[in-house]
């Protein structure tokens, strides 16, 4: 790895012009070739998406990455549980063995990107309310499921307790395989994927109670709510999906009658009902980029890729769904400048931002990632 030039202070790259942080970024690149992999979520401003090696969700990302064998540092232009999982994946045993042990460090620019959907649920309200469920009904009557929008230590919870991690696009697999299993499957943190996916599948809204982790007892629920559920709900939503309401759908298609609407299932089950698809933030750009040329669309999901896929395609008339820009703010935390001072740190050898997740926790977390992995 050849070594830039001394690093400068976070606050001399906030006064740099775009276009000079890119020179500076691309420098970088080209004297760590291939040994530097950058990583941009679709959600991700465009000046950043322009610099990264690989684009995509969350998981789709770490998996590529993990299967990059060049790749011997990882900058990813996302939020915290996703460099989390980068991390694990890409240092997972093997992948250290096939290294000599060399860890690939996987960097988040700014530490302040995390995700308000994965801090609704901690650690320590999950083994409470499991605490509760399992006194209830017998601790072999639930099993957990995670969504891949948690932290690490949720991961780890779901793979000691034979659970299972998903992602947007196979919850229903991931959520069949669990009550395969057991009884009754607790998912969080979000509910509305929950639900979309579970109403799906043929389950009731009485199957489906939602635990609230800050009340008590039960997380506000009757014990017969938690007798007769399927899937309980965990009291969390994604603050960007959850804005889109059954009105602006409405509102739509009194302007545009022959138009389409697509959401991500993150969106309120109202929402949901009224849409034409729903799928996650990959099968929205497959299934907008596929339809016939002169389609219009509203989108229910992040504006950053909302206005890129309407820019991007021309021939289509795309809207965003709701009346106002509705952005993840989290992400929106990784700029330029962050990611010019953590490139030209890490090629001068000293690394900032370093997400190293716990060895326990990643081998515990790993489990219920290869139980995904095999069901799906």
């Amino acid at each position: 790895m050849v070594l830039a030039s001394e690093p400068l202070p976070l606050q001399t790259y906030q006064t740099m012009s775009i276009q000079e942080l890119t020179e500076r970024i691309q420098a970088v690149r080209r004297r760590m070739g291939p040994e530097l992999l950058i990583l941009a979520h679709h959600y991700q401003r465009d000046e950043v998406i322009a610099l990264a090696d690989l684009r995509g969700d969350s998981y789709q990302l770490s998996k590529q990455a993990a299967e990059n064998r060049p790749c011997r540092a990882i900058v990813f232009c996302g939020v915290h549980f996703m460099a989390e999982t980068a991390d694990m994946l890409v240092n997972r045993p093997e992948r250290l063995a096939e290294r000599g042990g060399q860890r690939v460090p996987v960097i988040l620019p700014n530490l302040q990107a995390g995700c308000s959907l994965a801090d609704m649920a901690q650690i320590d309200q999950v083994e409470a309310c499991w605490a509760e469920l399992t006194e209830l009904v017998g601790p072999d009557e639930v099993i957990p499921v995670t969504y891949i929008n948690s932290a690490a230590d949720l991961k780890a919870f779901c793979g000691r307790h034979g659970g299972i991690v998903c992602t947007s696009s196979n919850a229903a697999g991931a959520i069949q395989w669990a009550l395969a299993r057991r009884n009754r499957v607790l998912f969080f943190p979000d509910q509305h994927l929950g639900r979309n996916t579970g109403l799906r599948m043929g389950l009731t809204l009485d199957q489906m109670p939602v635990w609230n982790p800050h009340s008590s007892p039960l997380g506000g629920q009757t014990p017969q709510a938690i007798q007769q559920a399927r899937l309980i709900l965990w009291k969390g939503f994604c603050c960007v999906h959850q804005a889109f309401l059954p009105e602006h759908v409405d509102h739509f298609r009194t302007q545009y009658p022959d138009g389409k609407v697509i959401v991500h299932p993150e969106c309120k089950k109202e929402v949901v009902e009224k849409a034409d698809e729903v799928g996650s933030t990959s099968r929205i750009i497959r299934v907008v980029q596929e339809s016939p040329p002169g389609t219009r669309w509203a989108i229910g999901t992040e504006i950053h890729l909302v206005n890129r896929l309407a820019r991007q395609l021309p021939q289509h008339h795309i809207h965003f769904l709701a009346p106002f820009v509705r952005l993840c703010k989290t992400m929106y935390l990784i700029d330029l400048p962050h990611v010019c001072w953590a490139v030209e740190h890490l090629a001068a050898g000293r690394p900032v931002h370093t997400i190293h997740v716990e060895p326990k926790i990643a081998q515990e977390a790993l489990w219920a990632l290869q139980r995904m992995l095999e069901v799906a």
